[in-house]
């Protein structure tokens, strides 16, 4: 009888080892089916290229992002992937470059020493699709590894506006000779939580054809910050 028992608890034992093996396993099979870095938040530093005669950039030209991208592995191993998103950026660029609306439009001068000069600035806010081609260290159990993407972001703008304050007050209006349609070349690298964003700007910020002081304005924005992704 005391056999029987210590048999009878050993195939329990067995047969509850094996099921618990079994929920093991299944439960890698559905990770195996993982999905990486689909929520995405990023800061940046806005650099301004190619700029007209005497421009300079002043003050903190910001930037933020945030946006959703839906993750395609293309191998079975997941390591290679690709990325096609939907998000929104605001983008702010300060300079010496003063706006002004007139009755024939917008002007623009180049004058940082104007007398109560304090700050301008020029503010877009855009829908933006990153498009990216993903490599990457991860697997169905591993969350810090190493990550390259690069690609394109597409943007369309909202809104844009300009805006100088000087000691005598502000002038705030919506511009209207920023491009609407913007494209660029993005780099996302890192490893874990740590990751450098870059975007450089193929199309110039302004429409073809805004000058000051006879220069065509132009204009290209480059991004460098840091990116943050949640699965």
């Amino acid at each position: 009888m005391k056999s029987f028992l210590v048999g009878a608890t050993l195939l329990i034992s067995l047969s509850v080892h094996a099921q618990e093996l079994q929920e093991v396993q299944d439960s890698l099979v559905i990770d195996n089916r993982y999905l990486e870095d689909q929520f995405y938040l990023g800061v940046t530093y806005n650099f301004l290229l190619q700029q007209p005669g005497d421009l300079s950039q002043r003050n903190l030209s910001y930037g933020l992002q945030g946006g959703f991208i839906k993750d395609i592995p293309l191998n079975r191993d997941r390591t290679a992937g690709l990325g096609i998103g939907l998000g929104y950026g605001l983008y702010s660029y300060y300079s010496d470059l003063i706006a002004a609306e007139t009755p024939d439009g917008i002007t623009y001068e180049i004058d940082g020493n104007r007398d109560g000069f304090r700050r301008s600035k020029i503010e877009t806010h855009l829908v933006e699709m990153p498009i990216q081609f993903r490599w990457r260290t991860s697997t169905a159990t591993e969350y810090r590894f190493y990550r390259i993407y690069a690609g394109l972001k597409l943007g369309y703008l909202l809104g844009a506006r300009s805006k100088f304050v000087s000691d005598t007050g502000k002038i705030t209006f919506n511009n209207t000779d920023i491009r609407e349609f913007q494209y660029g070349i993005s780099l996302n690298l890192g490893y874990d939580s740590f990751n450098v964003h870059a975007y450089y700007m193929l199309n110039n910020l302004f429409n073809n054809g805004v000058q000051v002081n006879g220069d065509d304005i132009g204009l290209r924005p480059l991004r460098i910050g840091f990116i943050f992704y949640i699965l």
